[in-house]
């Protein structure tokens, strides 16, 4: 298979020619050469892209991507980053499920107003708590 340019590769990922280059400067991905001005990629970038949204879907950072792209273990798949990341991904699925269904609730209830709703209120409460713990944590403290 022939080398794409930059134009083929971003219509077949649906990403930008801008993003590309961003990924190219942040060493994810690299060109093949060049035809004129335009960057040529060997078709493999495809699945490598692939990779780096599914990371990023995930919750990985472009640099814990590149890490685990290019850590030069091979196919060694670093089995506890993995574990701890889905265990991330099930506290977050866990509370979507649960503030989905508070606001079901909250759509029908009965209270005169959403203040008046104790659910509601719990549902406020917890929010305000873990908005304070991301907080402390970006500031250092825990």
């Amino acid at each position: 298979m022939k080398d794409m340019d930059i134009a083929e590769v971003a219509a077949a990922t649906g990403l930008t020619p801008a993003t590309l280059r961003f990924y190219e400067k942040k060493g994810l991905i690299l060109p093949s050469g060049r035809n004129g001005l335009r960057r040529l990629f060997d078709p493999s970038v495809l699945q490598t892209l692939s990779l780096i949204m599914l990371g990023q879907r995930a919750g990985f950072s472009l640099n814990d991507i590149k890490r685990l792209l290019f850590s030069g273990a091979g196919s060694k798949v670093p089995a506890q980053e993995f574990l701890a990341k889905a265990d991330e991904i099930d506290r977050q699925v866990a509370d979507l499920i649960a503030l989905r269904d508070g606001l079901r609730h909250v759509a029908k209830c009965q209270a005169p107003t959403h203040a008046d709703c104790p659910r509601f209120n719990r549902i406020m409460k917890a929010a305000l708590s873990r908005v304070r713990r991301g907080a402390s944590r970006r500031i250092g403290r825990v």
